[in-house]
């Protein structure tokens, strides 16, 4: 489901304990999800229905960003993270994101380790790989190659007329494949599209 052996050689070394991770959730499920904590944990926390009182969930539901559950200033009246800790999951932290469109589809992520808090680095790119699989689900809109390659050479700092040179076609041609890409990509301006299709793979 994270999509290559990398991210998987990633996520062990970051995240020894397990992880589980929730794709592109819409009104009720996620697109694809992968949980790989202890199995001991998920059928702990199944059976008890742990969800609905769980502070990471209300976390990554409620907010944006990266967070140590440490960090997490919420109630928990079960004892849900005490609970986790008594399974070994001592230290986690969890990610969330959303789309900014009206779709706003999220994606949310919770990693464990049992030795020590993760550090600023190891955050870091537990939140990038989250982006990444959340946007890398995304529905690909139809950019066209042409469309495409002007987004490329707007990116690499491509005026329009040094664009038409390149190409070989008129400006008026560049300027109407760049708007053609705003609209199917819905971005306001052409750094916010280049922006969207850099993050979806597009260019």
């Amino acid at each position: 489901m994270t999509g290559n052996a990398e991210d998987q050689i990633t996520l062990g070394a970051l995240a020894p304990l397990g992880h589980y991770i929730a794709l592109r959730i819409g009104f009720a499920f996620p697109m694809s999800e992968c949980n790989a904590l202890p199995e001991p944990w998920i059928e702990y926390y199944t059976q008890n229905g742990l969800m609905v009182h769980d502070p990471v969930i209300q976390w990554v539901y409620s907010n944006t960003g990266t967070i140590r559950w440490s960090e997490i200033d919420l109630p928990d009246p079960r004892g849900v993270l005490e609970q986790a800790r008594r399974y070994g999951l001592n230290f986690g932290a969890a990610v969330s994101c959303a789309d900014d469109g009206p779709d706003c589809f999220r994606s949310f992520a919770t990693f464990v380790r049992s030795d020590r808090e993760f550090n600023a680095d190891e955050l870091a790119r537990l939140t990038c790989l989250v982006q990444r699989l959340h946007a890398s689900r995304a529905q690909v809109p139809n950019v066209t190659p042409a469309e495409r390659e002007a987004l490329s050479l707007v990116r690499d700092g491509f005026l329009t007329k040094e664009i038409a040179s390149r190409l070989g076609v008129s400006e008026g041609a560049v300027k109407q494949r760049l708007r053609n890409a705003r609209v199917k990509l819905g971005a306001k301006n052409g750094s916010q599209a280049v922006s969207i299709a850099l993050r979806r793979g597009l260019i």
